[in-house]
């Protein structure tokens, strides 16, 4: 047996994570989580001291871990380019997402999470923004900076910014209603199709250059 399914911790980090996401952090007790754990209930004050402590454990063991093995694609990705031009930048990352890591379990976890912080933020929101979406940003900016207008601001570039990787993150985690509306499987031909309507979209949105055919 796996050690991560035998250590307590780890599966009151596996269980807390899948109640949170589908129930959300008020509605779920202590008594639930340890139960789906199979451990008794002093359990998560042993190991977290409390149940915020345990929402935050999540958020800093799963759903940032997951979050940096795509960013940690994305730049070796860009590494063994000679020239990072616009268009590569874009395919880099939406090929990240979409051709990710995630199985669909982490996948639906990650946006439930996430969507349920949007709505009502705890720590756990201020933590994604300060050690994953504002540093990604600003470094996706500055990648882009030298392409945009002489004199594009940081709120026009961070702006540019949120557009592109909001586009790549809706195609990646609102896969079901991609689905309904084209009537397609998403499968690896709509995946490799959508990666290439994100970067002509993007790149032609943007006046970013030639599009795919500069990628």
């Amino acid at each position: 047996m796996a050690a991560r399914e035998t250590d307590p911790k780890e599966r009151l980090l596996d269980e807390a994570e899948a109640l949170f996401a589908e129930n959300g952090y008020h509605a779920v007790s202590v008594r639930e989580i340890t139960a789906a754990a199979g451990c008794n209930l002093a359990a998560i004050n042993y190991h977290f001291g409390n149940k915020r402590n345990l929402y935050l454990e999540v958020f800093r063991t799963r759903w940032l871990a997951r979050a940096r093995v795509i960013q940690e694609r994305v730049y070796e990705t860009l590494q063994n380019k000679k020239e990072i031009t616009p268009p590569a930048l874009i395919r880099a990352l939406a090929e990240a997402f979409l051709f990710g890591p995630m199985s669909e379990k982490d996948r639906l976890r990650h946006v439930q999470l996430m969507q349920r912080e949007v709505i009502q933020p705890t720590e756990a929101f201020e933590m994604v923004m300060d050690q994953v979406m504002k540093p990604f940003l600003g470094a996706l900016g500055e990648r882009i900076r030298p392409y945009l207008p002489a004199g594009t601001d940081q709120e026009r570039l961070m702006l540019n910014a949120l557009s592109i990787i909001s586009l790549i993150l809706y195609f990646n985690f609102g896969r079901e209603s991609v689905k309904r509306i084209t009537g397609r499987a998403y499968d690896q031909a709509f995946r490799e199709e959508l990666i290439r309507h994100i970067v002509r979209f993007t790149t032609t949105g943007l006046g970013l250059g030639a599009g795919e055919n500069a990628s």
